[in-house]
């Protein structure tokens, strides 16, 4: 007799599955007792998404072993629902968000920078590299590749859903919750580096000749020494982040789908 066990999948974790599996129990023949986690990730999702399981109602790790007819709920990370004793399969959030961006998100990196996040990004890094640099330097990995999120040693990461750089940003700011934590145009756009001001005496020989004589302030990075002043170039930018932050405040819009609304355990 085939050995089964059954899956549920909670709001935005759909996201993973075909269209025809979402927001239904899913049957899943099982070889031996594997261990939930293989499973979970067999079926698509990749483990850094999860922040509890349920198996017959009780909470359970990652380890636990599957049995014949148990029935797993599997839930999304929960940000501002307290669920109390159970046991949290995510390890604690990390308490500075600084990120490590894979090689498709040049133009995401260079947003997060602008609102004053540590955003390191590696062109050529491959996804070794990637999951290592994640691990050692305490970094959350934002990437589209779930395979690279299933690598054990990704600990913290997040599975950007879309492909346009400002709606990335968006995710981003509200799925870490940062809008209070921005500090807009703080850091090198190139380098990722800190701003830090410093006078126009300092640099005046550093600065183009028709920029010396309209500058007010000036910021120079303290790791690739690139100089920022406020040109023609920075009202956009300032306003670029604004609308972020301001749209990043506001959440999703109201007519979103219930996907991304996280219901209690056992609802």
């Amino acid at each position: 007799m085939t050995r089964r066990a059954f899956f549920r999948f909670y709001a935005e974790l759909n996201d993973f599955l075909q269209p025809s599996q979402r927001f239904q129990d899913a049957e899943r023949a099982l070889h031996g007792t594997p261990a939930v986690k293989d499973i979970i990730e067999a079926i698509g999702v990749p483990h850094t998404e999860v922040d509890l399981l349920l198996v017959n109602g009780e909470s359970q790790g990652f380890d636990y072993r599957l049995q014949d007819g148990d029935r797993v709920s599997v839930y999304p990370a929960f940000e501002a629902l307290d669920i109390g004793a159970a046991t949290r399969v995510r390890p604690v959030p990390l308490r500075e968000p600084r990120f490590l961006l894979d090689v498709h998100l040049g133009r995401l990196a260079r947003l997060l920078r602008l609102l004053g996040f540590d955003a390191a990004y590696a062109p050529g890094a491959e996804d070794d590299r990637l999951a290592v640099s994640a691990a050692s330097e305490r970094r959350i990995l934002l990437t589209r590749d779930r395979q690279l999120l299933k690598r054990r040693l990704v600990t913290h990461a997040y599975c950007l859903r879309s492909q346009a750089p400002l709606e990335q940003a968006l995710e981003v700011l509200q799925r870490f919750d940062l809008t209070s934590r921005a500090a807009p145009l703080t850091r090198c756009l190139r380098c990722n580096g800190r701003l830090q001001a410093i006078g126009l005496e300092e640099a005046c020989d550093r600065l183009p000749p028709g920029v010396r004589t309209r500058v007010t302030r000036l910021a120079e990075c303290l790791d690739c020494r690139r100089l920022y002043w406020d040109g023609t170039h920075y009202p956009r930018l300032q306003r670029m982040a604004d609308d972020l932050l301001a749209q990043g405040v506001a959440g999703p819009a109201a007519d979103a789908p219930d996907r991304h609304r996280t219901r209690t355990p056992g609802s």
